[in-house]
């Protein structure tokens, strides 16, 4: 779990415009760790975190595209029934509204990458590293026996 730069991409709503995007970021190499798309008549909003985030503000720059930049919770969850649920509530007791969140398939492990835009970054991390470091505390070291070789 990790702090992380989202961009926000502001292009016109017509057909080729998402692929001309798309095409620039895959010609230079640069991985979309997790992406979302949402629509409006006239525009659409991508929200991406990107592999290489300096590389991407470089080609936005030569597209002459608008984009934001904001701090984002970069996490990796069991990909499982709940596992989004219980960081909500988590932040949730803490008073911390999430602004929204996405979710992509395709983490090591057959885990999930989840993004959060919360409130307040820094007190989510703080909480949610505190309830894992409780979670793994809680948890039985277990050592296996030295092997003998005879």
């Amino acid at each position: 779990m990790h702090i992380t730069q989202q961009f926000s991409i502001f292009m016109i709503n017509k057909p080729g415009v998402m692929a001309k995007v798309l095409g620039e970021f895959a010609e230079k190499k640069i991985n979309i760790i997790a992406m979302t798309v949402m629509d409006s008549a006239e525009q659409a909003v991508m929200r991406v975190v990107f592999g290489a985030p300096d590389k991407a503000r470089q080609i936005l720059d030569k597209l002459n595209l608008p984009y934001s930049e904001t701090n984002v919770i970069n996490m990796t969850l069991n990909n499982e029934s709940g596992a989004l649920a219980t960081v909500a509530e988590k932040l949730g007791k803490n008073h911390i509204n999430i602004i929204y969140a996405y979710c992509t398939a395709g983490a090591r492990g057959g885990r999930t990458t989840g993004i959060l835009k919360v409130a307040n970054v820094e007190k989510a991390m703080k909480i949610l590293e505190h309830s894992e470091k409780k979670k793994n505390k809680s948890r039985p070291v277990v050592r296996k026996a030295k092997s003998t070789k005879r």
